[in-house]
């Protein structure tokens, strides 16, 4: 995954991704073919689809309230009743695990959106303007990308405390960086084209320019960082919540609850096997379909 996510970054940078003078519909219905063909990537995309549908249904498929407690079932054993167990409060874990979905996902795809936004907005202005702008806009990102990612956003949570909306704050934050430069270096390429000589010669603005013709070419490159920066944000929205500067209790959460089961790993090790089940099954049904999806993308594997 990671060799191929440095090669895309590689041929983004390079130009070679561009994708200006594909025919949009022909390019993205090749693309969807080549994608199909992929039947690891396939599977991933219905495991993820299958992800969203129990985060929106939450409600309706957990067999439990996930924070009632029982003390009459505390740390049982998975049964007819429990079918993965109860923590040490009696909750029940499979409907923890069916809730910490809503907050993964929502977290992944929240924190993603907005480190997107920041990412696009500032690589292209770096990119467009050029000279001093992009000068402080390098300096920004190289500063945001001289610290180590996890000890970064554990500095980030503990500023603005823990808790469902600084993570989202925080991971987007922390995951901005690398569209940045993505962006920057497809718009490079881009802005050099006839069309955008032809746009500016007839008046068009720089909002016009980058928002109308720049932007829009560069939507592949955004969605395939998108779909390989959403498992990140889960691990270390898992990460953050394990150490107890994520989400707080009593809210569902995956790394919340392989913390918990700490003490308890000995006597009822699937307490914290489950979870981290969930965590397992989440992030690589990602980084393959997102693997996949770059493939399916990438105009120089059309033939």
């Amino acid at each position: 995954m990671f060799n191929k996510q440095k090669k895309f970054e590689q041929a983004v940078l390079s130009g070679e991704y561009a994708n200006d003078d594909i025919e949009y519909s022909s390019y993205y219905k090749d693309s969807f073919k080549r994608l199909k063909k992929n039947k690891m990537a396939m599977v991933c995309a219905i495991i993820i689809v299958i992800l969203v549908i129990i985060a929106v249904f939450a409600p309706v498929l957990a067999p439990y309230d996930p924070d009632v407690q029982d003390y009459a079932n505390i740390l049982k054993a998975p049964s007819k009743a429990h079918l993965l167990g109860t923590d040490e409060y009696g909750r029940d874990i499979l409907s923890r695990i069916i809730y910490g979905t809503r907050v993964s996902l929502s977290v992944g795809l929240l924190a993603q959106a907005l480190a997107t936004l920041i990412g696009v907005t500032l690589g292209a202005l770096a990119a467009y303007y050029g000279g001093w702008v992009d000068t402080v806009i390098s300096r920004i990102t190289e500063i945001f990308a001289a610290f180590p990612d996890l000890i970064f956003a554990m500095g980030i949570m503990f500023v603005i405390g823990p808790g469902i909306k600084n993570i989202f704050i925080a991971l987007g934050l922390l995951t901005w960086v690398r569209t940045a430069r993505m962006i920057r270096g497809q718009i490079l390429q881009l802005k050099e084209k006839e069309y955008v000589e032809a746009a500016k010669a007839s008046g068009a603005t720089a909002f016009h320019t980058i928002t109308k013709h720049l932007i829009p070419n560069c939507i592949s490159t955004v969605i395939v960082l998108v779909t390989l920066g959403i498992p990140n944000a889960i691990m270390y929205e898992a990460s953050l919540s394990f150490l107890g500067l994520g989400i707080q209790p009593p809210t569902a959460s995956w790394g919340s609850m392989i913390s918990s089961a700490q003490p308890f790993i000995s006597y009822l090790p699937t307490y914290s096997i489950f979870p981290g089940i969930a965590i397992m099954i989440t992030v690589i049904a990602f980084n393959i379909f997102g693997d996949g999806l770059r493939d399916a993308l990438d105009p120089k594997m059309k033939n």
